[in-house]
């Protein structure tokens, strides 16, 4: 395994001089070290592969909340307080977390400083799948996993609709195996029912998209409907009005909402971290923080064109088989941008992706 960048010895002070002449005559001392790239890695024996530890037999359960070092874990019984394996947290090189809302986790019971058994220690996170990411810098951050679809959601108003920041979540989403709905909230402020042709252009695409409002209550009881019995992951930016959705949804959660900036049209964050939570009339929901900007980073440039779903059926008629679908002679998305076949608003989300991807992507 690499060693973290933290556990590294800190390169030699380059300010550093002798303070005296007798410094720079003292013999010099030879040390011989490993060398290559093993010189940097250490070897770890994983005592919990065989599924037991020290205190016995792991508890399987579902990461509920992650709460900084501290990590919510219910069994199906009871939810645990438990902290992660240093080991699991030394792996997550290229990860911002090594567990996150949704994981599936094998903990074990440990006794807190009163001897009761109150408290785990998760010993091994199992393979997800499927999950939400996002880049953050050089690492990846995963927002939720193990859920069954992504339910973005955005304002028509307050703030403004935003069509390029949803092509962002649904590109995410496609990567990590997750189907979409797509919810316009605050439909009660769209009086010219401006959002009809948008809703339009995305159920011809093949997605699930409508509008609601939590004050009328129109269309609450057809997304109940569509979220019964499944894990939903909530994502959208801040103030578009997820929490208020939820409470419509799920009275009885009772989340925090408020008001957006008249000025700004930005939302306060309201969520700081991502919850799982059960609904009374089956399945999950997933609450997560407001993202005003969505890094997609962590998609290979070679994959953005077939996570547009309006491509993959024409990439064949490109003239050239590394065709972009940005400058080259000859390539069937733009024909079918200019024939009216793709939506033009969609193909510069595309454009602004590509171009954003590889520049990202060049420097790492």
């Amino acid at each position: 395994m690499e060693f973290r960048p933290n556990r590294q010895k800190p390169g030699r002070r380059r300010t550093w001089h002798p303070e005296d002449d007798a410094a720079l005559d003292a013999p010099g001392r030879e040390s011989v070290r490993a060398k290559g790239e093993l010189s940097r890695k250490r070897t770890v024996i994983d005592k919990t592969a065989v599924g037991e530890t020290d205190a016995g037999k792991l508890v399987e359960g579902r990461v509920i909340a992650v709460r900084g070092q501290f990590v919510d874990v219910n069994d199906g019984t009871r939810t645990w307080p438990c902290t992660v394996r240093r080991i699991l947290r030394t792996r997550a090189i290229s990860d911002r977390a090594p567990v996150v809302v949704g994981d599936r986790v094998s903990f074990a019971i440990i006794a807190d400083e009163a001897g009761q058994l109150n408290e785990g220690v998760i010993e091994e996170v199992h393979p997800r799948r499927t999950e939400l990411k996002r880049s953050d810098g050089r690492r990846t951050h995963v927002i939720a996993a193990n859920v069954d679809q992504a339910l973005i959601v955005s304002s028509i108003f307050e703030p403004r609709l935003k069509p390029h920041l949803i092509d962002r979540y649904l590109v995410a989403a496609h990567a990590g195996g997750l189907p979409c709905i797509i919810c316009l909230t605050k439909a009660d402020l769209d009086e010219e029912n401006q959002a009809d042709q948008f809703i339009e252009l995305y159920e011809s695409l093949g997605y699930t998209a409508l509008k609601t409002s939590t004050k009328t209550g129109l269309n609450i009881d057809k997304l109940r409907e569509l979220m019964k019995d499944k894990a939903t992951l909530l994502a959208g930016q801040s103030g578009v009005g997820k929490s208020s959705l939820l409470n419509a949804i799920e009275p009885g959660l009772k989340r925090a909402t408020a008001e957006v900036s008249a000025a700004t049209e930005k939302g306060r964050h309201t969520t700081t971290t991502a919850e799982w939570l059960p609904l009374s009339f089956g399945g999950a929901a997933v609450d997560t923080p407001g993202i005003r900007a969505l890094d997609v980073a962590m998609v290979p440039l070679n994959e953005l064109e077939l996570h547009f779903v309006e491509f993959p059926d024409r990439i064949a008629g490109c003239r050239f088989t590394n065709c972009s679908h940005i400058h080259e002679a000859g390539c069937a998305i733009k024909a079918a941008v200019e024939a009216g076949e793709i939506d033009e608003d969609r193909y510069r989300s595309y454009v602004e992706l590509f171009l954003e991807l590889s520049e990202s992507q060049r420097q790492y």
